[in-house]
């Protein structure tokens, strides 16, 4: 499994970079796991718009789906200019029908739904998901393949519930929206504490710490962390890639 960085941002992407995104590759296959402002263009340095396999979406908040009609478009023009394309399913919660219903784009993009409390097989991998604590509803996946595991947490406060989902995995991207000082249990998001005490406890290979915040020094997370897990700890960034 190889993972690639996309996009590190919580809220809105920096000067060209991009918010959330992330590439999961293996066997051949490629997903695309959620896809924020700018997404679209971090894509295209490993892959193109034809190449992708599939998408899966956490929640709605636009830092985690801006791209999607970007995404759509890129594989309309791809189709009527080269090799008609695929619809390219897009899995996601169907809680939300109006926002669910806009990710599909017939016959480019097409909305799939899943569930929380059913494994969903895509290609090589088989994805697993848990309801965080964020202001809207929002799901973590757990993503294998058959040697390898990757829990991403997407947007979430604080749950216990994390330690079981995330154990064992090889890579844990948490999310880390704040510094070890400030309690983000109202904002639905968690701090570097937060973080690293769950990789601790759920025996995790790597964390890797995302939806960085936009003030402060990010070091000061990567070093809080460190405090409390004692595995490999790693600040997300755009191109950074994770391979096992």
């Amino acid at each position: 499994m190889k993972v690639t960085v996309l996009g590190p941002w919580g809220g809105y992407p920096k000067v060209g970079e991009a918010s959330a995104g992330y590439l999961v590759q293996s066997d051949g296959f490629n997903l695309l796991v959620d896809c924020g402002s700018g997404v679209l263009a971090q894509l295209q340095h490993y892959l193109s718009v034809e190449e992708l396999n599939a998408v899966v979406i956490s929640h709605y908040h636009p830092d985690h789906i801006a791209d999607i009609g970007v995404l759509y478009h890129g594989r309309l023009i791809q189709s009527k200019i080269g090799k008609e394309l695929p619809e390219l399913p897009i899995y996601a919660p169907p809680h939300d029908k109006a926002e669910f219903k806009r990710l599909s784009h017939e016959p480019y993009t097409v909305a799939k739904p899943y569930k929380e409390d059913e494994e969903l097989t895509i290609g090589p991998f088989t994805i697993t998901f848990l309801k965080t604590k964020h202001p809207v509803t929002c799901f973590a996946m757990r993503i294998t393949d058959e040697q390898t595991s990757m829990v991403f947490t997407a947007d979430s406060s604080y749950m216990k519930e994390f330690e079981a989902f995330a154990r064992d995995a090889d890579l844990f991207i948490c999310e880390c929206n704040l510094y070890s000082h400030m309690d983000g249990t109202a904002m639905g998001h968690m701090n570097s504490t937060d973080a690293a005490t769950i990789a601790n406890s759920a025996n995790v290979g790597t964390l890797m710490l995302t939806h960085l915040p936009h003030f402060g020094v990010l070091e000061e997370l990567e070093d809080d962390a460190k405090k409390y897990f004692d595995g490999e700890v790693v600040l997300a960034k755009s191109g950074l890639t994770w391979e096992r």
